[in-house]
């Protein structure tokens, strides 16, 4: 019976630090890791895919939630911070960043609200432009911080001061997640429905 015991409580113990390390899976050749720690909350993946343009992959996005969402509504109401981040696959110039990004932006923001959102469209340029040009490997981090606003980091620092609107985040979000994506198929592998 001890050694028993003893016996369930090793593998107890095995399973627990096993549970305890995070995961990765990998996307697009990117190792993405299953949690991220958000302004001291644990998020969890909800979803990642490979954003293409025409035959050519750009880059990784992994969006993270306190609890998994399936629809852009439940993610916009979901509570706590969240993030959106991008790792590079390729060289891309920022300016060229910046124009797709801006693109997004207009086409899924809804018209009355766009003329509000045009300070941070500007800042955010501004972010893209300071970069020169974007590399392979470079990650971009979006995060939500309910009371702090949206921090944009790359390769780990940060960019400026924070976006505090949530509208600004919501509509910035719409890239990936608004009615006309920047890329359908990885819209639906962010909210967790890719179909392979």
């Amino acid at each position: 019976m001890n050694f028993k015991r003893k016996c369930l409580l090793g593998l107890a113990g095995v399973l627990l630090s096993l549970g305890a390390t995070a995961a990765q899976i990998d996307v697009g050749g990117v190792k993405i890791e299953d949690t991220a720690d958000v302004a001291g909350s644990k998020l969890v993946l909800n979803g990642a895919g490979v954003r293409y343009k025409a035959i050519f992959k750009v880059y990784v996005a992994a969006l993270y939630v306190g609890k998994k969402v399936a629809t852009p509504e439940e993610f916009a109401a979901a509570t706590g911070p969240k993030r959106l981040s991008l790792t590079m696959l390729r060289e891309v110039d920022s300016n060229e960043f910046g124009k797709a990004f801006t693109k997004g932006f207009q086409d899924n923001a809804p018209k009355g609200e766009m003329s509000k959102l045009i300070p941070g469209l500007i800042r955010m340029g501004q972010v893209f432009s300071d970069q020169k040009k974007l590399v392979a490997g470079d990650v971009i981090n979006n995060d939500w911080i309910p009371g702090t606003g949206q921090v944009v980091s790359v390769n780990g620092k940060v960019q400026g001061a924070p976006f505090k609107e949530a509208e600004f985040f919501n509509a910035f979000i719409r890239i990936w997640l608004g009615p006309q994506p920047a890329d359908f198929k990885l819209k639906d592998a962010l909210l967790g429905q890719d179909k392979g």
